[in-house]
């Protein structure tokens, strides 16, 4: 009988690496809008869709996306969840959370947000007020540095 071979041993940790990412002159200037509290797509020539966040070009047809338009702060919950215990990346401090997708109007694609704006916590009014097909309306943050993070939470339309 072959005898066994002893295991290696591993430690186990968690670790983060600082990273700086260039952004390029599509999601430069996207992002440029949204720290003026305007949310930007752009438009394809050949098809028409209008796609948020901004692209350089369309995913369909491979096009050039040259045309900016300005889109609606309000828009449909696609598809929504409700997250009320801490996983990587989250701080207890964040939970519940209530993150969805949102169809802005005049657009083509969905985009993730978090609803806010009542009490969260209460996971029974969360579900009487939060519907997928339901409309929510972009509401922003004081202090704004450029990122998505910049539209503090979306508010359910009632």
């Amino acid at each position: 009988m072959a005898e066994e071979k002893e295991r290696p041993r591993t430690i186990e940790a968690v670790g983060t690496a600082p990273f700086e990412m260039a952004l390029g002159p599509t999601w430069t200037r996207f992002f440029e809008g949204i720290k003026e509290e305007k949310i930007f797509g752009t438009r394809c020539k050949k098809c028409g869709r209008v796609l948020v966040p901004a692209r350089p070009f369309c995913p369909r047809c491979f096009e050039p996306m040259e045309e900016w338009v300005e889109v609606a702060q309000e828009g449909t919950i696609v598809t929504w969840s409700y997250i009320d215990y801490t996983y990587f990346g989250l701080e207890d401090d964040m939970i519940p959370v209530v993150p969805a997708t949102i169809k802005l109007d005049g657009t083509d694609t969905s985009w993730w947000g978090v609803i806010g704006g009542f009490d969260i916590k209460d996971f029974d009014l969360v579900a009487k007020k939060v519907k997928v097909g339901g409309r929510v309306k972009a509401v922003w943050r004081k202090e704004k540095r450029g990122c998505v993070q910049d539209i503090e939470y979306w508010k359910v339309i009632e």
